[in-house]
């Protein structure tokens, strides 16, 4: 489910685009500036709050480091738990790991072995969809600790790149709140 309403101008006009970063020719959107905003951060809220709040989720996994801000937000109003995605060697547990490609380089992520069991629900959260690369390793994490995973949500979706996709190909539902087209 992707909303497009007049509703959400408000969360787009709070994103700041910074030209050329993290490398020429890349247009970054940044949703700190939205997530500074109450107002903003609210509706980003309660629009991912509003998607999974019948979903009988067991838990969220927010991807490093903007999911982390909008996934342990979710996951306290929806009481559950929060599971962080990590950069590598920054979780003190044995870890698994998954590397991936992105439109400017590769990656990799970790989550503790422990982190979910065999039939645990998980939704995954991150700020931004562009490749897809980082939501299909984390979604490849929690598959490989037995978890479901109900779908990846995103606050910005950035449709010419195709992530949808490629998350879609694995089973996982894919939800945004805004899209972009990058003309």
């Amino acid at each position: 489910m992707t909303i497009t309403s007049e509703k959400y101008d408000y969360v787009r006009e709070h994103i700041r685009q910074i030209p050329d970063f993290p490398k020429p020719g890349i247009l970054f959107l940044d949703i700190t500036t939205a997530a500074k905003d109450h107002k903003a951060m609210q509706l980003i809220v309660d629009f991912l709050y509003e998607n999974f709040k019948d979903e009988n989720i067991d838990y969220i996994a927010g991807v490093e480091s903007r999911g982390f801000i909008f996934g342990a937000a979710l996951a306290y109003k929806l009481n559950i738990g929060f599971i962080p995605i990590r950069k590598p060697n920054k979780l003190p547990a044995k870890t698994i790991k998954e590397s991936y490609s992105l439109e400017y380089g590769t990656d990799t992520i970790e989550m503790h072995e422990d982190a979910l069991k065999k039939g645990d629900k998980v939704v995954i959260i991150d700020d931004l969809l562009a490749t897809g690369g980082t939501a299909v390793a984390a979604c490849n994490l929690c598959k490989r600790a037995g978890a479901d995973v109900a779908a990846a949500a995103f606050i910005i979706e950035l449709d010419p790149l195709k992530g949808r996709e490629k998350i879609e190909a694995t089973g996982v539902k894919v939800i945004s709140m805004l899209n972009y087209d990058l003309d």
